[in-house]
């Protein structure tokens, strides 16, 4: 196996033995129940849902694992090595310190914001009666091509998106309280839903 589903629940940091400081995510990673096994990949189910939110396909595809609630999170990972069977329990012991891994998750979202928020825009003059303190400024020529070309940064929605961090390192691994502590900031808020993989190679940050 080369990842797990997990729950981000919040920053701190590790002292070490020669008094470095290092910024972590804790990451409550697993333990997660393989649910159904394909040539290529594995799904694997995380949490459990009340049984009054359950569908009856749910819970009948939970059963063929040996489940008796249905996962409140399902995830395929690719298979690398030999497939697990049915209904095992996957764990955080998958990881070690020291390894790469890549987190996946969404997002916080942040509404409707301008180009200086949403892009870091530096914005207009802040004084001798500028009116564009904080405004796009111009979007397009008026001569050629006579339009707004697609993909123009401007104001609109900003977070609430998928995004997937490279490069982090795990400092360390609780295997008794299924917790992983990685190197720095993962996307998301605190409770939200994360996928934790094995960096598969070189990252952008290597």
């Amino acid at each position: 196996m080369n990842g797990l589903i997990g729950r981000k629940l919040g920053m701190t940091r590790l002292f070490a033995e020669d008094g470095v400081v290092t910024p972590v995510t804790v990451i409550e990673a697993g333990p997660c129940r393989v649910t159904q096994v394909r040539d290529n990949a594995i799904q694997l189910g995380f949490g459990s849902k009340k049984p009054i939110r359950t569908s009856k396909a749910e819970l009948g595809h939970a059963k063929k694992a040996g489940l008796e609630l249905a996962p409140r999170v399902l995830r395929e990972f690719p298979l690398d090595d030999a497939a697990p069977e049915l209904g095992a329990e996957v764990k955080v012991d998958i990881f070690e310190a020291g390894e790469t891994v890549k987190v996946t998750g969404k997002t916080k979202g942040r509404g409707f914001q301008g180009v200086v928020h949403r892009y870091g825009f530096a914005g207009g003059p802040a004084s001798h009666g500028s009116t564009r303190f904080r405004r796009t400024g111009s979007i397009g020529p008026g001569t050629n091509p006579s339009r707004v070309i697609k993909g123009k940064k401007m104001p609109g929605h900003m977070g609430d998106a998928r995004h997937t961090e490279l490069g982090l390192t795990v400092m360390k691994v609780d295997a008794d309280r299924n917790l992983l502590f990685v190197k720095g900031a993962v996307p998301g808020s605190k409770n939200g839903i994360v996928l934790v993989s094995k960096q598969g190679g070189r990252s952008r940050h290597a």
